[in-house]
């Protein structure tokens, strides 16, 4: 196994963004609560660790803190922002506010002699978002780096391998960002970029048979990038002891059944039993509204639907989820409060008779696709743009019916045909309409329509954990209003959802 380098979450928006860029680093990340203790760490052995920003301010009640023996460890800390303050402040620092507050890019001045820091030019532009600052710098600390509203915008303490910067070395208007995580994770924590794609592969395969042993193992396979690279991991690691059991519930977009059978039974010759259920899963969803309860009822009968079929298959003691990092996080891990249920975490019943295999559970959607291009899974799967688990039940918002769904569906293949043809399919995270629960009047022809709005939503995103709203071409957008409005009946009406990640999600359910 891969050493790893842990990132201390003090409920800042960037710490994610910290662990992607470990990870492009090629060091193995992995987000932990900043209630995390010395004695957790000293038993999980991480390499480094990285104490992420936070909304606070170390001195007031209630602020978010550190266990202070993890200085004491001998494992090199970096602390960034709030991270860098708390360092200074349990090490026996100064931290106050000053009256220079930095939000944005700024000029940091660097001197000479710095670990962190090596190579750096004298100035770089970076960027701060801070009102407190360390002013006076811990006993056994040396400073440098300053910027105007920074006395000690970098400190180090050698001997005890202790590190903190002011400013956001993770985000992309930080100059040389790169740079300072790679002298961290090289040069003082002595890792080398040893966590790639082929090292990843490898591992999983290991894990997956030291899991299952010679026992059988069904997949779910629901049509998305996630369950088909899971799929295509557990079978390069046990061949035909999976069978894949595809369960079309009816909520899928235009054509993704078919490509789903075609590539699993065709490319590669996975056994696979498809279950036609559509009927069963619209049935269970009459009269409910409450998102989470559609999330709940469809994680429970997919699964339920799933057991009727691996019947068929002797001795299936496994079930392979398609479960990413962010999944787990938005689901409420230690370190995240839950925003809303992910059907790979949250929405399977407790009762399961399976037990899970999630191969990608520590990885991001781009690591993941990654993985699927080496294990050659066809393009049009591996860049398949992320779709929910729920399907289009998630995206009608209020209750799923037939026509409803129909609709949407229609709707929603005019988007997607649309957002391709322009070529924006890989510069967009996502892209897709939903169906909201109201009804406005319109004029079509000479008479008067009483009809649904389609609300069209597209993302620019690294990773779903934060989003902002693609600025699509206007003439694009005409585009997909008049052929919506032309072609779809139901619908008189094209809005264009313009909200960013937080404080809105991608999805709407």
């Amino acid at each position: 196994m891969n050493p790893k380098v842990v990132v201390v979450d003090f409920g800042a928006q960037y710490a994610q963004l910290i662990a992607r860029r470990v990870r492009e680093a090629h060091v193995f990340s992995e987000i932990v609560s900043r209630r995390v203790t010395a004695a957790d760490l000293k038993s999980s052995a991480p390499a480094g660790i990285i104490l992420s920003g936070g909304p606070a301010s170390v001195y007031a009640e209630g602020a978010f803190t550190l266990d202070p023996e993890i200085l004491e460890l001998g494992i090199p800390v970096l602390g960034i922002c709030y991270g860098h303050q708390v360092l200074a402040n349990l090490a026996g620092g100064e931290v106050a506010r000053t009256d220079h507050a930095e939000f944005g890019r700024t000029r940091l001045r660097i001197d000479a002699g710095s670990e962190l820091l090596a190579e750096m030019p004298a100035e770089l532009e970076v960027w701060m978002s801070h009102r407190d600052a360390v002013v006076e710098p811990p006993p056994g600390f040396r400073s440098f780096a300053t910027s105007d509203g920074s006395l000690v915008a970098a400190m180090e303490d050698r001997g005890r391998r202790l590190y903190g910067v002011q400013f956001h070395p993770e985000v992309s208007h930080t100059e040389r960002g790169h740079d300072v995580f790679k002298n961290f994770l090289y040069d003082i924590c002595g890792l080398s970029p040893a966590w790639t794609s082929h090292s990843i592969i490898e591992q999983a395969i290991d894990r997956i048979r030291r899991q299952v042993g010679s026992a059988r193992v069904v997949c779910g396979l629901s049509g998305g990038v996630d369950s088909a690279v899971a799929a295509a991991l557990v079978h390069e690691a046990v061949g035909d002891q999976l069978t894949c059991i595809f369960v079309d519930h009816g909520l899928l977009r235009v054509g993704e059944a078919e490509q789903v059978e075609e590539t699993f039974r065709r490319h590669f010759q996975v056994d696979l039993i498809s279950v036609k259920a559509a009927d069963r899963f619209l049935e269970r969803l009459a009269g409910v509204t409450d998102p989470e309860e559609k999330r709940r009822l469809i994680g429970e009968l997919f699964v339920r639907t799933f057991e009727e079929a691996a019947t068929e298959i002797d001795s299936a003691e496994f079930l392979v989820q398609g479960t990413l990092y962010p999944d787990v996080i938005e689901s409420g891990s230690a370190s995240a409060a839950k925003i809303k249920t992910h059907h790979n975490v949250g929405g399977l019943p407790a009762d399961l008779r399976f037990a899970l295999v999630e191969p990608l559970r520590d990885l991001f959607k781009d690591e993941a696709r990654a993985i699927g291009e080496e294990l050659g899974l066809p393009e049009e799967i591996v860049w398949r743009q992320p779709f929910p688990g729920p399907g289009l039940a998630v995206r009608i918002i209020g209750e799923v019916t037939l026509e409803r769904l129909e609709i949407l569906r229609a709707a929603d293949a005019i988007v997607t045909e649309e957002v391709r043809r322009a070529g924006l399919e890989r510069r967009l995270w996502q892209a897709f309409a939903v169906l909201p629960a109201i009804k406005s009047v319109g004029v079509q022809g000479d008479g008067r329509t009483y009809s649904y709005p389609l609300i069209v939503r597209a993302v620019e995103s690294e990773d779903a954990m934060t989003a902002d709203w693609a600025r699509l071409p206007y003439e694009l957008l005409e585009t997909i209003s008049r052929r919506v409005i032309s072609e779809v009946e139901g619908i008189n009406r094209v809005a264009y959802d313009i909200s960013s990640k937080p404080p809105a999600t991608i999805e709407w359910e």
